[in-house]
């Protein structure tokens, strides 16, 4: 109930709000009168952001908004030092990882740890949070060389926001322990190196190389450190919002990279970026147009128009989109870019979510269906690759409420896993 979204907490604010309203309207000492003025701002500003926070569905808890603001996880967080860019300039990974993790408790909750990596070519230095599933701790799995999902965070946002607000490590507990999705490394970097900013995962031509960074340098990173597999059709990247742009460009962009990508509430066309002055990390942000005067650039980046010249001969990655029925222009959007797709790809999943807009509640009501999609689709392709691999794990169809090319209001997509290619 005291919780930020808890009724009694806005009751609470309310009521203090009354009170100290009736001290200034009482009190004759200018004084008192100034202070209760003072006092009531209070309550009543974090009445307004309660009502937003509640709106948006963002943080359902104080340890989450803490740990959110704070730069901080709720969830216990291991530490790895990058050893250096494919190869080892003091303890591997996997050694620091055998000294810090409990083998028995990780093979039933899995690890996350958290990592700074610098890109040999971008020389973007950023935090990246990772989770090993508990199957990676697993006699079973001790040959197995696993998928992987890089999961691409919104703005403003960092890449603990996936685990403190979008839930993602139970909710992905969760469909492994009802065998509805399959063990995958998730891969969750810092897209935006700081909250102020919003940088689109673009590479600006005379700034950051951002998508170099988060599409080839942490893929790279993490297969070269870790029992994952290289960058190909058994990675998959997702995101929400501006997250869910990034990785739809970056899927198009790199499309020998990258086999599935989830798009929840993103769009498809870049809008101005929020970078540092002086493409200066800390520097103060700045609107830019990263393509000004520069249109053949603008559409390598503009996935409504480049899906549609990217060449024949090239294999366009599985895509997978969601979107809140409340925000008309996420779910426009969302059938438009899926109309393209079907120009490419035989089958392209569209969850609607009902009564939900651009806010957090969509994006966690997504996620479970899309990891489901995804991996399961991952694990299969690893199936393809190697004798040695755990079949893929039996589950039933999973309806989504979706929006076909010509739909009736509400009809329903049944997706069978895996969808084939």
């Amino acid at each position: 109930m005291l919780e930020p979204q808890g009724t009694l907490f806005f009751l609470l604010l309310l009521a203090a709000f009354a009170g100290l309203t009736v001290w200034l309207a009482l009190t004759r000492q200018i004084v008192f009168r100034v202070l209760a003025a003072i006092l009531a701002f209070i309550p009543a500003m974090v009445f307004g952001i309660g009502v937003v926070n509640k709106y948006y569905d963002y943080y359902q808890t104080w340890g989450a908004l803490f740990s959110d603001l704070s730069g901080q996880s709720a969830t216990p967080v291991g530490q790895v030092s990058a050893a250096g860019f494919g190869k080892d300039t003091g303890k591997s990974i996997s050694a620091q990882l055998a000294e810090t993790t409990d083998p028995a408790l990780d093979a039933q909750d899995g690890y996350l740890f958290r990592t700074v990596i610098t890109g040999p070519d971008s020389h973007i230095t950023r935090e990246v949070y990772i989770y090993l599933p508990p199957q990676y701790f697993s006699k079973a799995y001790a040959n197995y060389t696993f998928p992987a999902v890089e999961l691409l965070h919104g703005s403003p946002g960092q890449p603990e926001t996936w685990v403190n607000v979008m839930n993602v490590i139970p909710i992905y507990l969760q469909l492994m322990a009802e065998h509805k999705a399959q063990p995958a490394v998730l891969v969750m970097p810092d897209t935006d190196g700081g909250l102020q900013y919003a940088l689109q995962c673009l590479n600006a031509p005379h700034g950051l190389q951002d998508m170099t960074f988060v599409g080839q340098e942490i893929p790279d990173w993490v297969a070269a450190n870790l029992r994952v597999r290289r960058p190909g059709l058994m990675w998959g990247v997702a995101g929400y919002s501006e997250g869910g742009f990034c990785s739809a460009n970056i899927a198009l962009n790199y499309p020998a990279r990258f086999g599935f990508a989830g798009i929840l509430s993103g769009y498809f066309a870049p809008s101005d970026s929020q970078v540092p002055a002086g493409w200066k990390p800390g520097g103060r942000p700045v609107d830019v147009n990263v393509f000004s005067r520069q249109p053949k650039l603008a559409l390598l980046s503009t996935p409504d128009e480049y899906v549609l010249h990217v060449p024949i001969g090239v294999m366009v990655p599985q895509f997978w989109l969601a979107a809140g029925s409340k925000d008309p222009g996420d779910v426009q959007a969302a059938e438009y870019f899926r109309q393209l797709l079907l120009s490419r790809v035989a089958q392209v999943p569209l969850m609607i979510v009902p009564a939900g807009g651009h806010q957090a509640i969509v994006w966690r009501t997504a996620l479970s269906p899309m990891l489901t999609w995804m991996t399961d689709g991952l694990a299969v392709e690893v199936q393809h690759f190697s004798v040695k691999a755990p079949a893929p794990q039996r589950h039933r169809a999973v309806t989504v409420r979706a929006k076909p090319a010509r739909p009736k209001t509400g009809q329903a997509l049944t997706v069978h896993q895996p969808v084939p290619r």
